[in-house]
């Protein structure tokens, strides 16, 4: 028979981004969650500096990086991995704590690669039901066993927007037994304003079975370079440190990173900007008596029916956005927050689209 996997392999169904390309003069691309405003001048300053040294291996240990971000949440530096973008980080988390015979549980449409990693680990990925598209912190218990590893919790989650207050995370948590990780995937966490949202660092300093993942893709805009990290126990870190890869994270991706932590005005504007966009594009969509689920993220989970033949409308026009079958949600369309002229162009479309 040849060279096999091992036995599960072949039925996990591959991770497939969002479009990038379409025939079109324009291109508006809302597929990916990325941040229409590009990235920090800084940073991308800091990535070009780089190009006369891409000899040399980068710092295995990320220094300075582990060391800004410290700096700027008031974290321990030795409680930080970064990694290879949050994939990275998830990915090192279930080989490390989870493998055949144990259990993998998330919010049932949480991000795919919770489970498709689960999976390729040979774990059991189970999903635990939401209501109003929203992690439900009973269900999610209840689905907790001796078997149970991991337990994956978007905080704010893609692809609906939602999210849990402090509270309803502490009450989780609590009720967790010792030998379950709580893994809060913070993705979208700099775009959240709620006053009760919490970014769960304190939780992770007082706890021994907490780790919050964060990344530079969205509200950093350096998706190119894939760039996560993670705060959590001391015993955890030293068990990614044994498993990561010796130079995981590109020197690269590593100063412009540092660079975009300096540049607090950018997020701040990408944060102010993507509030009014989002709100107005909301509206229109009240007008065209289409559906959009709350969101506290760069992105809005729209209602639409016949999800494949609105978005094959609006790729005929060149916009691009991410169809939702794959996250048990056939008949909406994931659109990412753009630019205002983008977003109006997407309200014209999908206007045309209903005729």
């Amino acid at each position: 028979m040849g060279v096999q996997p091992r036995p599960g392999i072949l039925d996990v169904a591959a991770y497939v981004g969002g479009e990038s390309k379409a025939e079109a003069t324009r291109v508006i691309r809302l597929a990916s969650n990325e941040n229409p405003l590009g990235c920090s001048p800084a940073a991308r300053e800091a990535y070009r500096m780089l190009g006369s040294d891409l000899h040399r291996y980068p710092d295995g240990g990320t220094a300075a990086l582990r060391k800004a971000l410290a700096d700027r949440y008031g974290l321990e530096a030795e409680r930080i991995v970064a990694t290879a973008g949050s994939d990275e980080l998830i990915a090192l988390l279930v080989r490390a704590y989870a493998g055949p015979g144990d259990e993998v549980l998330y919010s049932a449409h949480g991000f795919l690669m919770y489970a498709i990693s689960a999976r390729t680990a040979g774990a059991t990925a189970v999903a635990a039901p939401e209501v109003g598209l929203r992690a439900d912190v009973d269900a999610l218990l209840e689905r907790v066993n001796d078997r149970t590893r991991l337990l994956f919790l978007a905080n704010p989650n893609n692809p609906t927007g939602s999210y849990l207050p402090a509270a309803e995370i502490e009450r989780l948590h609590g009720a967790l037994p010792p030998h379950v990780l709580l893994v809060i995937d913070a993705a979208y966490a700099e775009y959240v304003t709620a006053a009760d949202y919490s970014d769960h660092f304190d939780l992770v300093r007082h706890s021994d079975n907490v780790v919050v993942m964060r990344t530079f893709s969205k509200i950093h805009g350096l998706a190119a370079l894939r760039i996560g990290w993670g705060y959590m126990p001391a015993a955890v870190a030293d068990v990614l440190n044994r498993v990561r890869g010796p130079f995981n994270v590109s020197a690269a991706g590593q100063a412009a990173a540092v660079a975009a932590l300096d540049d607090e005005a950018f997020v701040r504007r990408s944060r102010e900007e993507n509030e009014r966009v989002r709100a107005l594009f909301v509206a229109d969509l009240h007008r065209l008596n289409l559906r959009a689920e709350p969101s506290v993220g760069n992105f809005v989970l729209v209602a639409v029916g016949d999800a494949a033949g609105a978005a094959a409308h609006l790729k005929d026009r060149g916009i691009l956005v991410r169809q939702m079958q794959a996250y048990g949600l056939p008949e909406h369309l994931r659109i990412t927050v753009g630019t205002q002229e983008d977003m109006a162009a997407v309200v014209a479309a999908l206007a045309d689209w209903q005729r």
